[in-house]
């Protein structure tokens, strides 16, 4: 069982290890290779990961997956874009509520130096 809340990545792994350590370890395992998938490729990866999470309307997810995206060479154009193809299923008001949260974690991810 993990005592080091600060190497989590998400909120609710503290309570999930607390109660069911094993549950957790394998819940981390298994998002690991999801992570690990060579296609799509990791620019796009991100973004589809961004519209679930604005879907979901999880706005710590929004601002995760656009820094991240961004990390990985990825413009604020794309993100909109990203987000705003979420409209048509699931609504205007999710994708304007997660535009701050996207912009928030773009702007604090490191950028990417191009050659």
């Amino acid at each position: 069982m993990s005592s080091d809340k600060q190497d989590w990545v998400f909120p609710f792994e503290g309570p999930l290890d607390e109660v069911f350590p094993q549950l957790h370890a394998a819940q981390n395992a298994w998002l690991s290779q999801i992570d690990s998938l060579q296609a799509p490729d990791r620019k796009t990866h991100e973004l589809i990961r961004l519209a679930c999470t604005v879907a979901l309307r999880n706005p710590e997810g929004v601002r995760r997956h656009a820094r991240l995206a961004r990390e990985v060479g990825a413009g604020w154009d794309e993100i909109l874009g990203s987000i705003m193809l979420t409209t048509p299923g699931f609504g205007l008001l999710p994708a304007v509520q997660s535009i701050p949260h996207a912009r928030e974690g773009f702007d604090s991810a490191e950028e990417v130096e191009e050659d």
